[in-house]
């Protein structure tokens, strides 16, 4: 599904315009990503949950040369999804 789709779909169910739910859908994925670049957790309930999560320094290997490098640390967003999505997924 692609952001156009899910701009339609909103659209429908919502009763909006596809103008208004493409606003809509704007607007929620700004402020999840403004809220997870804080450093903040962002819990849907019934959804799912955002967060960042620190992954430390590690020895990699060069593919090109066999070479081992080392990947530095970095900050990574994660999703971990709600029980009522895993539900929908399962069956």
């Amino acid at each position: 599904m692609t952001k156009a789709d899910l701009v339609k779909v909103v659209a429908d169910r919502a009763g909006l315009s596809q103008k208004g739910a493409a606003l809509v859908l704007d607007a929620f994925t700004d402020a999840v990503r403004e809220a997870v670049a804080r450093g903040e957790t962002v819990r849907i309930s019934g959804f799912g949950t955002f967060a960042v999560r620190e992954r430390a320094a590690r020895q990699g290997r060069d593919l090109r040369t066999g070479e081992p490098v080392t990947v530095p640390a970095r900050k990574v967003v994660v999703f971990r999804a709600g029980k009522e999505l895993k539900r929908a997924v399962a069956v």
